[in-house]
């Protein structure tokens, strides 16, 4: 590990230096790449020299408490050990997460899918919530959030809604919240104070690049059509809105959020391609871990993963047994609690596998 560690920090300063250089500022596309890989060493080599670093004083201070002469002398010296003896183990564990073989899909921007479930009502305007709790995620994050589509009710909530969110590194964040998404609250309809329990659908794709998912034009059904606003009231009367259709999958993706057809052509395809990405993903993934899911469970989206409950503030993740009293922060973007929580989980998992396996 420690050669490996080694020659990342090497790496790391040679491309210190290429992206200072005229021939790579020149170029902006090669510029962007050496940035972006830069960075990703940038944070596996900060935590390489935290490490050599706490290692090196653990061994001078040890040092000195054996050489000391004066008792004060060896008690700060000690002192000094066992201070850092409490800080190194942490620092080697979060080296090793970073070790992990990266998914190639976390540095990849997202389509976000919110979709209402059962609950009539109550389900749209709880997703229309979830919309902005995301939104105000991405806000906190320094990303940028477009909502592509989004189908409103009547009654201020959304049937569903597709957003796309740019930034760095945000499907490595958002990629654990897709699932099902309960909420248990008195709606403002109920007379007699009841609770209910109404479930929304939140799907997180990443957003697949021409390179990574190639479609034949002739499998495309492209239909246009004019816009529309609630209650079918047109709101533009040229054929701007597309409806493209994937015919081998059935997969439809329609879009109308722009005025222009050529803009919601564009937009169409990159969901499309977000969504073909993910059936072939899943494909993959299903005839490698079938045996798996048999005896864990499948883990896919029809099983509940969090429940928001108005009447106690709480919202507790059930994957991983966490709960906090604090829902209005959360429906605020304040997330960073569930998410660090879930990334801390499943990269441990993920070790212990690299581990059995080694």
């Amino acid at each position: 590990m420690l050669e490996k560690l080694a020659q990342i920090e090497k790496n790391y300063e040679e491309l210190t230096e290429q992206i200072s250089s005229p021939e790579i500022m020149s170029d902006m596309k090669a510029y962007a790449k050496a940035m972006k890989q830069h960075r990703s060493l940038g944070i596996i080599v900060e935590k390489y020299r935290e490490v050599k670093k706490l290692t090196d004083d653990l061994t001078g201070a040890k040092e000195l408490a054996a050489a000391a002469d004066d008792d004060e002398m060896k008690q700060m010296a000690l002192a000094e050990v066992a201070e850092i003896e409490a800080k190194l183990p942490d620092a080697e564990e979060e080296l090793k997460f970073l070790l992990l073989p990266q998914d190639p899909n976390d540095e990849k921007n997202v389509i976000l899918e919110i979709r209402a479930g059962t609950g009539g009502d109550e389900a749209t305007l709880f997703a229309a919530e979830v919309l902005r709790m995301y939104a105000r995620y991405a806000e906190r994050q320094g990303w940028k959030m477009e909502v592509l589509e989004a189908a409103d009710t009547g009654v201020g909530g959304i049937k569903e809604a597709i957003a796309m969110i740019e930034g760095d590194r945000v499907y490595s964040k958002l990629r654990y919240e897709s699932g099902v998404h309960r909420v248990q609250r008195v709606p403002q309809t109920e007379t007699q104070g009841r609770i209910h329990t109404s479930a929304i659908t939140v799907a997180v794709l990443p957003e697949a690049e021409e390179v990574d998912v190639q479609i034949n034009q002739n499998d495309l059904r492209i239909d246009t059509f004019c816009s529309s606003g609630p209650g079918g009231q047109s709101v533009n009367t040229t054929y701007s809105a597309v409806r493209i259709t994937h015919m081998p999958t059935g997969v439809v993706v329609s879009m109308q959020d722009e005025k222009s057809q050529i803009k919601n052509r564009e937009k169409a395809m990159r969901v499309l391609r977000a969504r073909l990405q993910e059936i072939e993903e899943q494909k993959q993934h299903d005839a490698l871990s079938a045996e798996r899911k048999s005896m864990v469970g499948s883990g896919d989206r029809s099983e509940k993963i969090r429940t928001y409950n108005f009447k106690e503030n709480r919202v507790s993740d059930h994957r991983i047994g966490l709960t906090v009293h604090q829902l209005d922060l959360v429906l605020e973007g304040q997330l960073d609690e569930f998410i660090d929580a879930l990334r801390t989980h499943y990269q441990t998992e993920k070790l212990k596998a690299e581990a059995v396996a080694v």
